[in-house]
C-alpha cells in the first residue's frame, strides 16, 4: 500500500473517531442533560446518528455527483459540520457555568433540586442552540461574501530601493472543489487583476479534487496577469488531489510552480530572489516530493533580498537559518472558526498576520482566500493579500 493511501486512511480514521465523539458530546449536552421525555431523546439520538453518517456520505457524494447537484449536497453536508463545530465550542464554554452551578449546589445544605437542574440544563441547551445557529449563519455570510483585500506593508533590509512600493498579491488556501468553483474564482481573478500587481503568488491548497473533475472550475486562473508572472507552491491538499496531474495543468494556465527552486524577480540591481519549496508534508507521498530549501538556495548571493513561498508556517525555522528575509505562508486559515486558531498554534508557530521571527526574518501568514470544509468563517476573515515591499 503506497504512502498517499496510508495517509488518507489514517486521516479518515482519526476524523471518524473525533467526529463521532463530538456528535456524542453535543447530543449528551443538548438532549440527555436536558432530561427530555424518552420519545424525544430517542428521536434526537436517531437524528444525530443520521447526521453523523450523512456528513461524510454527503461530502463523498459531492465529489461523485454531477457538479450542479454535487455542490448542493456538499454544501449541506459541510454546513452541518460547521454548525456542529460552532455548537461544540459553545457547549465547551458552558462547562464553566455548569461547574459553577455544581459548586454552588455542593455548598448548599440539602439535596439538589432535580427540577431546577433540568430547567438550568434546558436553558443552557436552548441558549446554546440559538447562539450556534446565529453564529453559523453569520459565519456563512462571511465565508461566502466578498473577499476583502488586505493591505500589508513590509520593509526588508536588503530590498532594492529601485523597487520600492513593489506590489505582490498573495492568494492561498483557495480550495476550489465541491463548494467553490469557476464563478467564484473568476471574481477573485478579476479583483486581483484590478490591483495591477507586479507579482502574484499562490501559496498552496489551490484545489480539493482531481483534475478531471475540476479542470473547468480552475480555468479562470489562466486569466491572472502580473508584470513579473504568477508563481505557485504546493500545499498538503495538492497531494490529496493528484499533484502530478495538477502541476502540468497549472503550467498550461501560465502558473509556474516552484519546486525547491529560486528565480530572479526584476533585472540587475532592481531585483530580488523568489524561492519556493514543496509542502512540509510532501515527503510522505514519495516520488521525489518534499521540501528542500538548501537546494532552492544553493549558490545564491546572500546580499540579495530573498522572499520564500512555503505553504506551512512551521517552515520558518529553517528559513530563518538560511537567511530568508520574508516567508509567505497560508495553511492555517487563521483558525477559520474561532477559537480553532488556539489549537492550530499547537502545530504551527504562527496563525495569522505579520510577525518578526528573528532579526533577519519576517513571516506573513494569510488567513486564506477560500475555506476548507464548512462554508463558515468566524473571527478569521478571508483575504486577498496585497503586500507592498520596500527597503526597511
Amino acid at each position: 500500500m503506497d504512502r498517499p493511501l496510508l495517509s488518507i486512511i489514517a486521516f479518515f480514521g482519526v476524523f471518524t473517531t473525533v467526529f463521532g465523539g463530538v456528535h456524542y458530546y453535543v447530543y449528551s449536552r443538548l438532549v440527555r442533560a436536558s432530561e427530555l421525555p424518552a420519545t424525544w431523546q430517542k428521536a434526537a439520538a436517531i437524528a444525530f446518528v443520521a447526521l453523523a453518517l450523512a456528513m461524510p456520505a454527503g461530502a463523498a457524494l459531492g465529489t461523485a455527483l454531477p457538479r450542479r447537484w454535487g455542490s448542493v449536497v456538499a454544501t449541506l453536508a459541510y454546513g452541518w459540520l460547521g454548525l456542529l463545530v460552532v455548537t461544540f465550542f459553545l457547549l465547551l464554554s458552558t462547562e464553566i457555568v455548569r461547574l459553577g452551578i455544581a459548586a454552588f449546589t455542593a455548598l448548599r445544605a440539602g439535596p439538589p433540586d432535580p427540577d431546577r437542574r433540568a430547567f438550568l440544563a434546558r436553558a443552557l441547551a436552548g441558549a446554546t442552540g440559538l447562539a450556534a445557529f446565529g453564529l453559523t449563519g453569520a459565519g456563512a455570510v462571511a465565508a461566502l461574501g466578498e473577499v476583502a483585500v488586505r493591505p500589508v506593508k513590509v520593509g526588508l533590509r536588503r530590498f532594492p530601493e529601485a523597487l520600492a512600493g513593489f506590489r505582490l498579491v498573495q492568494l492561498t488556501d483557495v480550495h476550489i472543489g465541491p463548494t467553490l468553483g469557476r464563478e467564484w474564482l473568476a471574481e477573485i481573478v478579476r479583483r486581483v487583476n484590478a490591483l495591477e500587481p507586479d507579482l502574484v503568488v499562490i501559496t498552496g491548497d489551490l484545489v480539493d479534487g482531481r483534475l478531471e473533475r475540476l479542470r473547468d472550475q480552475i480555468a479562470p486562473l489562466g486569466g491572472l496577469t502580473a508584470k513579473h508572472g504568477v508563481f505557485f507552491v504546493t500545499g498538503n491538499h495538492e497531494y490529496y488531489s493528484g499533484v502530478d496531474e495538477w502541476l502540468p495543468e497549472l503550467a498550461r494556465l501560465g502558473v509556474r510552480t516552484l519546486r525547491n527552486e529560486r528565480v530572479t524577480i526584476g533585472e540587475g540591481d532592481a531585483s530580488f530572489d523568489l524561492a519556493g519549496v514543496d509542502d512540509w508534508s510532501a515527503r510522505r507521498f514519495g516520488r521525489g516530493h518534499g521540501p528542500d530549501l538548501a537546494r532552492a538556495l544553493a549558490g545564491r548571493d546572500p546580499t540579495r533580498e530573498l522572499v520564500l513561498l512555503a505553504h506551512q508556517p512551521k517552515q520558518i525555522h529553517e528559513a530563518a537559518r538560511q537567511g530568508v528575509g520574508l516567508q509567505l505562508s497560508g495553511h492555517t486559515h487563521g483558525g477559520q472558526i474561532f477559537p480553532w486558531g488556539f489549537l492550530v498554534r499547537i502545530d504551527q508557530p504562527y496563525v495569522a498576520g505579520l510577525a518578526r521571527h528573528s532579526e533577519e526574518t519576517q513571516i506573513y501568514v494569510s488567513r486564506g482566500t477560500g475555506y476548507w470544509g464548512p462554508p463558515v468563517r468566524i473571527g478569521a476573515p478571508a483575504e486577498i493579500t496585497l503586500v507592498e515591499l520596500s527597503r526597511a
